[in-house]
């Protein structure tokens, strides 16, 4: 039997993907099977894009309904208790400075769930905070990026 993955998140991050979850069982999977019925009121399906668009979007509905789902049973959580300020772990909130004379930048290392870099919210899995776990303030950090090597200095870690 497979091993199931664990995916490592925060309460907030889990709840953030309950709420989603709930959106997508008690909203939009009606207003996509209404589009489903709206569409087959137009006629032949063989030629009907509003039909096929429709259901595209309902097989992205219940994939993503499943994958919730699926993290949510595998979820582990980290709590805050569990952090210290010494290191740079999973739950940590970081700021470096590019090297040599680059701005100051925060993020937060979360698990791949509820990654959003937009928030500021990385995943552990990204070049980044791979190269930023285990470190401790005042450590340079070599980052390999896609975009080429980049060097960094932590400047705080909470």
């Amino acid at each position: 039997m497979a091993v199931e993955k664990v995916f490592p998140m925060t309460q907030a991050g889990k709840e953030k993907l309950e709420q989603e979850l709930e959106h997508l069982k008690t909203v939009k999977r009606k207003e996509v099977v209404e589009r489903i019925k709206i569409a087959r009121s137009f006629g032949d399906l063989s030629e009907n894009s509003e039909y096929d668009s429709a259901k595209e979007e309902q097989a992205f509905v219940e994939g993503r309904i499943t994958t919730i789902e699926n993290m949510i049973r595998n979820a582990k959580i980290i709590g805050e208790d569990e952090l210290n300020s010494d290191t740079v772990q999973l739950g940590s909130s970081v700021t470096f400075i590019e090297l040599p004379d680059g701005d100051e930048e925060t993020y937060t290392i979360v698990g791949s769930a509820e990654a959003d870099p937009f928030e500021g919210k990385i995943s552990n899995d990204s070049p980044i905070a791979k190269s930023l776990l285990g470190r401790k303030v005042g450590d340079q950090v070599s980052v390999h990026t896609p975009g080429g090597e980049m060097n960094v200095r932590i400047v705080t870690i909470k």
